[in-house]
């Protein structure tokens, strides 16, 4: 059984991670921002802990982090799934989106790790596993805000497995393609049609897809991985 802690818990993705782990076996914390009734709704079906927190915040993120080893009796295992969207032609992304983005994909994903280095360094060992995007390894046209952040997640998952490799943890990224969850939920059916259809596999993502890469970059199995930006798209981003 393995101590997870789960960012953006209660969102699409998140909420399929948290479901997996739990299933699995593992103690799990997770966190969620804003929207209370799905966190309890999934503590209560999975058993798992949630925390409400804002995870652009530096200091929130410290007492989270130390709440969560608290409770799990350390953390093996920390997968960040916390970010937002923006689909906005580049003229139109305004400053205020920028920094949005900024706060919710990048700077949560640095405080996150800076926090929970700290445990595993500890420990002498552990597992993170970044949510990323397709989109920051080829870019996507009216979401380029969107597509830098993601980038830099690629960019410290693979300086942070350098840096945490030698003290037995192991850092990956997995880069999901189009998965239908509420995020993207601004396509309409026609979009996610088209969508599918540009997909070699033929069809939309699930966080069920996601989750089961997790699982297993999570594990002893995945022991020699690190630095490893794994795409779970269908095909759509080669």
């Amino acid at each position: 059984m393995k101590k997870v802690l789960i960012t953006g818990g209660s969102g699409g993705i998140g909420v399929g991670l948290v479901r997996a782990f739990c299933q699995n076996g593992d103690k799990v914390v997770f966190t969620y921002h804003k929207n209370l009734e799905a966190a309890k709704a999934l503590s209560a079906e999975t058993g798992a802990t949630a925390l409400c927190a804002d995870l652009g915040d530096s200091e929130q993120v410290s007492l989270t982090v130390r709440s969560a080893a608290e409770t799990l009796g350390g953390i093996d295992v920390l997968v960040h799934a916390a970010g937002i969207a923006c689909v906005k032609l580049f003229d139109m992304t305004t400053d205020a989106d920028w920094d949005a983005l900024l706060r919710a994909n990048l700077s949560s994903a640095f405080y996150a790790c800076r926090e929970v280095s700290k445990i595993m360094l500890g420990q002498h060992g552990g597992r993170m596993i970044l949510i990323g995007s397709m989109w920051g390894k080829v870019g996507a046209s009216c979401e380029v805000a969107y597509s830098a952040t993601k980038a830099g997640v690629r960019g410290m998952t693979q300086a942070l497995a350098k840096e945490l490799g030698p003290s037995g943890i192991t850092v990956n990224c997995i880069e999901p393609g189009v998965i239908d969850t509420p995020m993207n939920a601004c396509f309409d059916a026609d979009t996610k049609r088209e969508l599918a259809e540009q997909t070699p596999v033929g069809r939309l993502g699930t966080p069920e897809d996601v989750a089961a890469l997790a699982i297993f970059l999570a594990s002893d199995a995945a022991s020699f991985i690190t630095g490893q930006c794994v795409g779970v798209d269908g095909g759509f981003a080669i």
